[in-house]
């Protein structure tokens, strides 16, 4: 697929360029190459440590890489890592409130209230108190701050139950349908048959399969 994208008439939002990253004299992700186009929902699957987390924090920008560029043509980017990115002592409200307000948004705590109520989250406890699971809808609260036109996010129902995880998938299909795309890290192949209209494979840092659902399936292991 090439990065540049006009030729084939898609819009592509998301390119990386050779993209690798060491750390030291380990290679956590090999030059890769890769564009995300308006419309998609790409899967990226894979055994731990097989570079799917670092390939979406160098797409967020949350992690330099060693070498290769990212392109960005989306609007804004939205990004929920695997792990908590939010203060422990603030609640839900005054956490999304904060980060609303450091993107610039006119009304911050408008904003923060209809993201809450967007991912079904009221809590006012302190956000360290709260489960894991609304930690993860607090994660998708930030990430959608500003109506990114992409969503990079990060094995993002790992934590959630079902009614949650139906949410989670109805949030990032709005995003696709009004032109954008999601690009997600997951082990679940539910996930990918039922969420995925392509499937990039990596295995010990380097990208071994890019395609459609179908194809992957009927892979070689």
């Amino acid at each position: 697929m090439s990065v540049a994208g006009a030729a084939d008439g898609k819009r592509a939002l998301l390119a990386a360029d050779g993209v690798g990253k060491r750390f030291g004299r380990r290679t956590a992700l090999a030059p890769t190459t890769l564009r995300v186009d308006a419309g998609e929902t790409v899967a990226l699957v894979g055994p731990n440590g097989a570079g799917k987390s670092t390939l979406l924090s160098i797409l967020a920008g949350s992690l330099p890489a060693s070498t290769g560029e990212v392109v960005r043509h989306a609007r804004a980017l939205g990004w929920a890592p695997q792990r908590p990115a939010h203060y422990g002592r603030l609640t839900a409200r005054e956490n999304v409130e904060l980060f609303a307000s450091l993107a610039g948004a006119p009304s911050p705590r408008r904003d923060a209230l209809r993201l809450l109520d967007v991912v079904e989250l009221g809590d006012d406890a302190p956000a360290a108190e709260l489960s894991a699971g609304n930690q993860q809808r607090l994660n998708l609260a930030l990430a959608l701050i500003g109506e990114p036109d992409v969503l990079l996010l990060d094995e993002p129902t790992a934590a959630l139950d079902q009614p949650g995880r139906a949410r989670l998938w109805e949030v990032a299909a709005a995003t696709r349908e009004r032109g954008g795309a999601v690009v997600f890290a997951t082990q679940s192949a539910e996930e990918v048959e039922r969420v995925a209209d392509r499937v990039v494979a990596l295995l010990a840092g380097r990208v071994v399969f890019d395609g459609a659902p179908p194809d992957y399936a009927a892979a070689p292991a």
